[in-house]
Parts: structure tokens; C-alpha cells; sequence
């Protein structure tokens, strides 16, 4: 039964998808009117930039085309020695050929300031000027009068230019001078939704030139509200930017305008530039708006209705795949036996999350099991941890019971002599130091799973260090009887690792060799190996001893884990010297491993390192080599080079036993000890 306040499928996907519908259709539309109307302006107003940009060109077209006619005209027969009538012909006509923006044409004497021809009566257009130079044409403005102030004003309500040619006659010398005015500019009604704007010209000290308003002609600027955007905009084309921009002023106009500049036409402010704006309104900008808002809306209102058809049509069908999967994933519990989870759906989705339910049924039963074998797992690791313990503190009991006694029996005075004195301690110094190694070998292998062991890398000869090793357990070894195989070359091996830490595992596997083969031989060998483009050294040591179950090889590298066999029970030990010695040589960057065909047919322990590509380590002063695994001394101690035979192909040392008596009964220690 369903809870209070929940809702089903089928509700959801007509109510709630259709609430969450109608916002996001919402926001839809305000986002799209949004951009549309961004983009409007930006289009707008680039093309007001275009616009500005070809009203410049067009007005200094128009400005050279007049200059030049001007010019043309005033090198004329009939302009330089023509009757008054002949020019008053020549000015009508040549008034008809030029552009409709022409006013006036007038021809003065400069001699006496007389109207010798003129298209627009006898009023003259400019004052006459007698720095007119030669063979160029002067331009000056004419701004229409301020309102209120009287004075002839001009049709258009605009900047008007005035162009002076000079007149010469035939001798050369200047007599008339010939006076054109021009309207700058004339507005034009465009259409609704035209982007070439009204034209605005702002001289570069901040004069308006021209205007839409002719009320605004003749003032700067600074006179103006929001004359700021105005000063950045003259600021920014002055420094040669052609874009665009939108204008708000305080009564709530928006303008967009583009602006260009173009140079300064008068003669006496040449270097000085106009700033041309074309501008238009931002609802003359948008002038499209309206139309796209109704088609968003018509589509919004169809894609609703639209939705809530298709919502009402498709819960059902979708609804029912939904249902029968909850139905079977309620009374899986109360399956008894293995039913088939319901696939034959029409929609390839439901039937995947079928097919996946039912898997993760399987998966659950499985990882159940698989719970269940952890759980024993894990008893089993806890009763290995506490056989551990209880082997670790048989094996410190024991040395320390030695070391005990030893002590006491001196303390007591119970021993007949000093020698007797000394032995008794000279034993529990060696059990002491059995002792140490057990502990350090514990802190190890807690340092090693809190993550705590470090090595210190250092370029070290690998066979140096090998034959230190082997003077150190030879002694082990001849006592033992057993015969040693060494092939190590004759050149040195560097190699980069912690000297110490490498002493430590090579004692510790060449110790496992040496514990546990009772008879036969050891073999310690090197050998170069080529891994990619890195070589690396092969350490290999094998001997002929108890061997191991191949079965039980793969626990001997783990901690707390030791090999349960009664043989091996009677050799002292924790069982963490391999698993310490692989995370030592890992931490150096190395791989060690242990092969063994069964019991009783030997153990290779193999250690691979990298080799450092350098020049040769030079031989020490005084290297402890392998012939001189004894002390070269004349008393009476034998020593081991009087009890091995040596084959120089490989180096094999055949060790004898030796009876001992006395004093004689412990070998003298090699001259390279490793100290701890």
C-alpha cells in the first residue's frame, strides 16, 4: 500500500513533468527574447557602423567631386574672360549638371567685391577672401544662425560648406574668385525598421555639425545632458575605432549609433578630423521583436498542449513496466523458488532493467557466499595471528631463559674459572643479539604496515657487498659441512640501494639456505639480464635443502604467515624474514621471488635490481674477496681456507667438518663483520 503524501508513476508524469514544464517553457521564452533582442542590436548596430562608415565616404567623395568641378570650372574661357552674360549661362547650366545639395554658384571680383554672376541672387555667400591659394580650392563652414538670433537662414537648417576657387586671367593675374555652397547634409525619412539612421557630425573640439535637430547645430557637447557617452564616443573615434554603441539619456531615449570619422574639409583646420555617427532609435532596432515574441508564444502554448497530450497518452504504457518490476521486486523475498524476473516488455529499457535486477539478485546471492568465505577467512587469519604470537613469544622466552640463567650462574660465582666465566657470558651476548634480531625484525614488519620504512639510496658495488655477506655466513656454512658455489664475475656491479638494508635481506636468504639444508650444497650466483632498454642485475641463490610445497610457496612473503610443517617447527625463527626482505627490496625499486619443485628437492630464491649506467666502481683498498673468507694468521685457529677445495671455474668451496676441541672449537670471525 502506498504511503501518505507519496505519488505514483502515472501522476508524476502528467502532473508534476507538466508543472516542471510550464517554467521551463517560461524561461525558455524570456531567454530567447532575451538573445533574439541582444542580437537585434548587435546587428543594428553594425550596421549603423557600416552606415556611418559609407555616409563618411560618401561626403568626402562629394566633397573631392566639388572641389574638382570647382576647380575645372574656374580654368574656363568663359569664367576668366566671359561677358557677365556668357557667365551668368555658364553658372545656370553648370548649377543643372552638379548634384541637387548645391545652393548657390557665384562669381566675385576681388578688386571691388562686385557679383559678377550668381545663381541665388545678389546676396553674396561668403565674405570675400584674398588668401585664396593657387591653383586649390577653400573650403569654410557656414553654421545657420542660433535661434533667436537674426540673419539669413538656409532651407535645409544645416552646416552649409563654402568652396572658393581663385579665377585668373589671361595674363596670369588673379581677378575674380568663384564661390560654391553646398548643404552638408539633408535629412531623409527612411522607413520603419531601416538601419542606415539620422546622421550626426561632431567636429573634433566637440561642435555639432549636424543634427536631426537643427536646434542642436551649432552647440558643443559639453553643453548637453550626457554629454560623457558623447565625449567617449568622439574620444574613442579619434583614435581611430570604427563600432558602435547604445545611448541612454535621462528622458529615456535609447539610441543605437555607429561612428567613423573622416578629415576635417575646412582649409584653416587641416589635422582635425569630423566624427560621423549614424543613428536610429532602439525601437526602430527592434523593429521585428514584436513579431518574433507572438511566434515564441504560439509555440509556446502548442509545445504545452502538445506535452499534456503526449503525457496523457504515454503514462499507461510506461507506467505498466513499472508497476510489474515493482510488483516482483516486493515479493522476492517470499520466492521460494527461482522465478523469472518479468521481461517481455515492448521498450528495450525496461527489459535491460530486468535483465539487471535479475543479475543483482544472482550477485547478491553470490557475494553472500562470498561473505561467508571471508568470515572463515578471516577466523582462520585470526587463528594464524594468534599461533604467531604464541610462536614469537616461544621464541623470545626462550633466548631470554638463556640469557637469564647465564647471567645468574656468573652473578652466583657458580662457575670454576674465568674462562668458564667468560664463555657463560660470551653465550648470552649471542643469545642477546639472537634476541635484537628477533625484535628488530618484529619493529620491521610493524614499520613496514604502518608504512614507516624507508631506505637511503646510494650507488654501492653489488658484489662487494655479496662478498661480505658470504664471509659472514661461512662460517654457518662450513659448520654445516655443506659445499658453496659461487659465480659472481670479476667486475664490479653498482647498483643504487641502502647498503644496510640490502645486507639485511642478503643475510637473511642466504641464512634461510643455510638453515634449512642439513646436506648437499648452496649456489650464489649473478647475472646480467637486458629488461627493455634497462639492464638489471640477477642475484640467485639455491640450495639443495628441505624445499616446499608449491601449494604453500605463494604464504611465505606474507607476514604473521609461516609454512605449518613439523620439520620446520624444530628450526628457530618467526617467519618474517622473507616478507620483511620483499618490501625492502621493492622500497629499492627491485622484485625478489621463491620457486621450489616440492618438499625436499631445494628452494631458488631469485632478487632482481637495476643497474646504474656508470662508469666502474674503483676497488676498495682492502676488499675482503673470497679467498680470504679466513683469517691468514699464524696461530693455531684453522682456518677456512685449510678446509674447502676450490674449483676456479665457478668458485665452488667444499666445505669439511672439522673436529674441534677446546679452545679450537669456535671458528675465529671474518675480518669484514656487519654491524647492525
Amino acid at each position: 500500500m502506498a504511503k501518505h503524501r507519496q505519488s505514483s508513476f502515472r501522476r508524476i508524469l502528467v502532473t508534476r513533468i507538466l508543472l516542471l514544464f510550464f517554467p521551463v517553457l517560461f524561461v525558455g521564452q524570456i531567454v530567447a527574447l532575451n538573445k533574439t533582442r541582444t542580437s537585434l542590436l548587435k546587428t543594428a548596430g553594425q550596421n549603423l557602423t557600416e552606415s556611418a562608415t559609407i555616409k563618411g565616404e560618401k561626403i568626402v567623395n562629394a566633397i573631392a567631386t566639388l572641389k574638382t568641378s570647382l576647380l575645372v570650372a574656374s580654368r574656363t574661357t568663359v569664367v576668366q574672360s566671359g561677358s557677365p552674360l556668357e557667365v551668368q549661362q555658364f553658372l545656370t547650366q553648370l548649377a543643372q549638371q552638379l548634384p541637387n545639395y548645391i545652393e548657390c554658384l557665384q562669381l566675385t571680383n576681388v578688386q571691388n567685391g562686385d557679383i559678377i554672376a550668381s545663381t541665388c541672387g545678389n546676396q553674396a555667400i561668403t565674405e570675400l577672401s584674398l588668401s585664396i591659394p593657387n591653383n586649390s580650392v577653400d573650403v569654410k563652414t557656414i553654421l545657420p544662425p542660433k535661434a533667436g538670433v537674426t540673419g539669413q537662414r538656409n532651407t535645409h537648417n544645416q552646416l552649409e560648406l563654402v568652396f572658393s576657387a581663385p579665377v585668373y586671367n589671361q595674363t596670369g593675374e588673379l581677378k575674380y574668385t568663384l564661390n560654391l555652397q553646398s548643404a552638408l547634409y539633408q535629412k531623409t525619412h527612411s522607413q520603419p525598421g531601416s538601419l542606415t539612421g539620422s546622421m550626426l557630425v561632431i567636429a573634433e573640439d566637440g561642435t555639432i555639425l549636424a543634427h536631426p535637430l537643427k536646434e542642436r547645430i551649432g552647440t558643443n557637447i559639453k553643453q548637453h545632458p550626457n554629454a560623457s557617452q558623447l565625449q567617449s564616443i568622439v574620444k574613442n573615434a579619434i583614435a581611430g575605432q570604427n563600432n558602435s554603441i547604445n545611448l541612454s539619456f535621462e528622458d529615456g531615449q535609447e539610441l543605437v549609433c555607429g561612428y567613423t570619422t573622416i578629415a576635417n574639409p575646412v582649409t584653416n583646420q587641416q589635422g582635425q578630423k569630423w566624427v560621423l555617427l549614424a543613428v536610429t532609435t532602439v525601437d526602430n532596432a527592434l523593429f521585428g521583436l514584436e513579431e518574433i515574441k507572438l511566434i515564441l508564444i504560439v509555440l509556446t502554448v502548442g509545445l504545452i498542449g502538445a506535452s499534456l497530450l503526449a503525457s496523457l497518452c504515454l503514462a499507461p504504457y510506461l507506467a505498466r513496466p513499472v508497476e510489474q518490476l515493482r510488483d516482483y521486486a516486493l515479493n522476492i523475498h517470499s520466492h521460494h523458488a527461482a522465478q523469472p524476473v518479468p521481461h517481455n516488455f515492448q521498450i528495450r529499457e525496461f527489459n535491460q532493467l530486468a535483465q539487471a535486477l535479475d543479475q543483482m539478485v544472482e550477485r547478491l546471492k553470490a557475494w553472500a557466499e562470498e561473505l561467508e568465505i571471508a568470515w572463515k577467512e578471516a577466523k582462520s587469519a585470526n587463528q594464524i595471528k594468534s599461533q604467531f604470537l604464541a610462536t614469537t613469544s616461544h621464541e623470545l622466552r626462550n633466548p631470554l631463559n638463556i640469557i637469564i640463567n647465564c647471567v645468574r650462574l656468573v652473578r652466583e660465582g657458580m662457575c670454576d674459572s674465568r674462562e668458564e666465566e667468560m664463555e657463560f657470558l660470551k653465550r648470552a651476548d649471542e643469545t642477546a643479539m639472537h634476541l635484537l634480531g628477533i625484535i628488530n625484525d618484529l619493529l620491521d614488519i610493524s614499520k613496514i604496515e604502518a608504512g614507516k620504512l624507508s631506505v637511503v639510496m646510494e650507488l654501492i658495488d653489488l658484489r662487494q657487498i655479496l662478498q661480505e655477506v658470504i664471509n659472514l655466513q661461512s662460517v654457518n656454512i662450513q659448520q654445516k659441512g655443506l659445499q658453496l658455489k659461487i659465480d659472481l664475475g670479476n667486475e664490479p656491479i653498482s647498483v643504487m640501494a641502502d647498503a644496510a638494508k640490502l645486507r639485511q635481506v642478503l643475510i637473511n636468504v642466504i641464512g634461510n639456505a643455510t638453515k634449512f639444508t642439513d646436506e648437499g650444497n648452496i649456489t650464489i650466483s649473478t647475472n646480467i639480464h637486458q629488461s627493455g632498454d634497462k639492464p638489471q642485475v640477477i642475484i640467485t641463490v639455491t640450495d639443495t635443502g628441505l624445499g616446499i610445497e608449491p601449494a604453500q610457496q605463494h604464504k611465505l612473503f606474507r607476514p604473521f604467515v609461516m609454512v605449518n610443517d613439523s620439520t620446520r617447527r624444530k628450526i628457530e625463527g618467526t617467519g618474517l624474514g622473507l616478507a620483511i626482505s620483499r618490501n625492502l627490496i621493492e622500497l629499492m625499486g627491485g622484485s625478489i621471488t621463491l620457486e621450489s619443485p616440492g618438499l625436499n628437492q631445494g628452494t631458488t630464491v631469485t632478487i632482481t635490481l637495476p643497474i646504474v649506467d656508470v662508469l666502474p666502481l674503483p676497488p676498495p683498498e682492502q676488499e675482503g674477496g673470497l679467498e680470504n673468507l679466513g683469517v691468514s694468521s699464524g696461530d693455531s685457529y684453522p682456518t677456512l681456507r685449510d678446509n674447502f677445495v676450490r674449483d676456479d671455474s665457478i668458485g665452488v668451496y667444499d666445505f669439511e667438518k672439522t673436529e674441534l676441541d677446546g679452545e679450537n672449537s669456535e671458528l675465529p670471525l671474518v675480518e669484514n663483520t656487519y654491524k647492525c
